[in-house]
């Protein structure tokens, strides 16, 4: 990244399919943070997986099913959740739903 970008628009935004029933958008970000809207079909899966990323996740709307360092949870809009660097977890869509993501530090990948 080399121009300090301030502003991201929504509506210039592309939606990007990450999965069979999942779009991501990434909204902001700079070397040190990122945020991303992601979008559930309902019953699709976010598999198991880890990265050395800090990330919190907000629920914004539907329902979830949460597995994070082994331990499953319902979420619904409202909740949030943390996931430590390195510790397994991924998620199945309950009820159509929408999440957002931040990352510390950025996700390189996702650009």
């Amino acid at each position: 990244m080399d121009k300090i970008q301030n502003f991201f628009f929504d509506n210039e935004i592309e939606k990007k399919v990450v999965g069979d029933g999942v779009e991501r958008k990434v909204l902001a970000y700079n070397k040190d943070l990122m945020v991303c809207h992601l979008f559930f079909k309902k019953g699709a899966i976010g598999a198991l997986h880890h990265h050395p990323h800090t990330q919190c996740t907000y629920i914004l709307k539907g329902k979830f099913e949460f597995e994070v360092d082994g331990v499953k949870k319902v979420v619904n809009v409202g909740d949030t959740l943390i996931k430590q660097p390195d510790v397994v977890h991924g998620a199945v869509c309950l009820e159509e739903g929408e999440l957002l993501d931040i990352f510390t530090p950025m996700r390189d990948e996702f650009v």
